[in-house]
């Protein structure tokens, strides 16, 4: 596994985004993990999540792309943060353009922030987490509807590897959906090898326990 997939497991138990426990999710599903991107709050959590993102990106999908996307309202800051953090790490200026839930009249009118959507523009859509790809199903209308775009692929910071609305998961019912490549910064698998029996922050993150109701969560929702 890279370094900077090590790293990133181990800033998101630090960050208090990645928790383990049981945790009742949107689709009803008794989860023994949970991820709320919502909890990066510092300059500096947000710093290196972009600089992630970034490394992420560019492993997956090169320079050749003008537009990061971050679907309302999770995926604002992401967008923002990593386009600084490509610059800074790749010297390539890539814009930024996220949607508003409401359109706005007056003023910078439109349902866009940040840049607009130009023919030719290549895309990468960035988000948090994609359990069922609803986000997705709202977000790409508004994307291909503003201009002649070509969407190179989307990018989330964990595949959480369970299915999706179908057998398989999220991830790749979006990429069969929509004919859009998909990445994660990190997969489930990479989390339960790196975190099994390893002290974080002084503690022991994923003991037998927590590794056998995992186990037991994805032989029922996993993707098979």
């Amino acid at each position: 596994m890279e370094q900077y997939k090590q790293e990133f497991i181990e800033f998101m138990v630090k960050s208090d985004v990645l928790k383990f426990g049981e945790f009742t999710l949107k689709s009803g599903r008794k989860s023994p993990f949970f991820m709320n991107a919502g909890a990066y709050v510092t300059g500096e959590q947000l710093m290196m999540l972009g600089e992630y993102y970034a490394k992420a990106i560019y492993a997956k999908y090169g320079t050749d792309f003008d537009v990061l996307f971050g679907p309302a309202y999770k995926g604002i800051p992401i967008a923002v943060a990593t386009a600084i953090a490509f610059s800074k790490l790749y010297g390539k200026q890539v814009r930024y353009c996220s949607n508003r839930k409401e359109e706005k009249d007056h003023g910078d009118v439109g349902i866009l922030l940040g840049s607009k959507l130009q023919d030719g523009d290549r895309v990468v859509i960035v988000e948090d987490v994609t359990t069922s790809g609803k986000s997705i199903e709202e977000t790409f209308p508004i994307i291909s509807g503003c201009a002649d775009v070509t969407v190179v692929g989307l990018m989330v910071s964990l595949n959480r590897e369970e299915r999706g609305k179908g057998d398989k998961g999220a991830l790749d019912e979006i990429k069969e959906l929509y004919g859009i490549d998909t990445g994660a910064i990190v997969n489930m698998t990479e989390v339960k090898e790196h975190l099994y029996n390893r002290e974080v922050c002084g503690k022991v993150v994923i003991d037998d326990e927590i590794l056998g109701r995992m186990n037991d969560y994805f032989a029922q929702y996993g993707v098979k």
